[in-house]
């Protein structure tokens, strides 16, 4: 990716982050597809590969539709893909909701948060939205912190349909 490319979203002090691509079913599948490190995501079971081909598939109409969806993040120092971020509706919700994954390798080094705070500047800058949220696991500690240095705090608790808690983060223009 070269700077100025019209899919860059946002630069960040390690990351490019821009719109994702079929050829990034590799680094995807990778990092969805890890059990551990998606022991938090959803309902913790690793991607297919159909599901992970469909989400790229989904997520290009989303740019379409929406002006966005989930993207890759490009480490400036190798120009690979470290991970992903990006604002969702899962399920059709009506809020924008942030989501993101990382490669194991590039955990507790501040990554996430560097990529949650350019994503939510991205939101409001850019995309000129009023509200986001974001879901966790309530034992997900790290990524607690995260949210909260990403400018979201805690709004609630619900009990998704498998009868576990999610906590609810938000942000919204005062």
């Amino acid at each position: 990716m070269k700077p100025g490319d019209p899919h860059e979203m946002f630069t960040t002090a390690r990351l490019r982050v821009r719109w994702l691509t079929r050829a990034d079913y590799d680094a995807m599948f990778a990092v969805y597809s890890d059990p551990v490190g998606v022991r938090y995501v959803d309902d913790g079971q690793p991607i297919s590969p159909d599901d992970c081909a469909r989400w790229i598939e989904l997520t290009i109409s989303r740019y379409e539709t929406h002006g966005y969806g989930m993207s890759a993040a490009v480490s400036t120092a190798h120009g690979r893909v470290v991970g992903f971020a990006g604002l969702v509706h899962p399920g059709g919700q009506v809020l924008p909701e942030l989501k993101y994954a990382l490669r194991s390798t590039h955990w507790g080094k501040g990554v996430a948060t560097e990529l949650a705070q350019g994503m939510m500047r991205h939101a409001r800058e850019v995309l000129g939205l009023t509200e986001v949220i974001a879901t966790v696991d309530p034992a997900h500690t790290a990524s607690r912190r995260v949210l909260a240095k990403a400018g979201l705090a805690f709004r609630s608790t619900r009990i998704e349909d498998d009868g576990l808690p999610t906590e609810v983060w938000g942000w919204s223009v005062a």
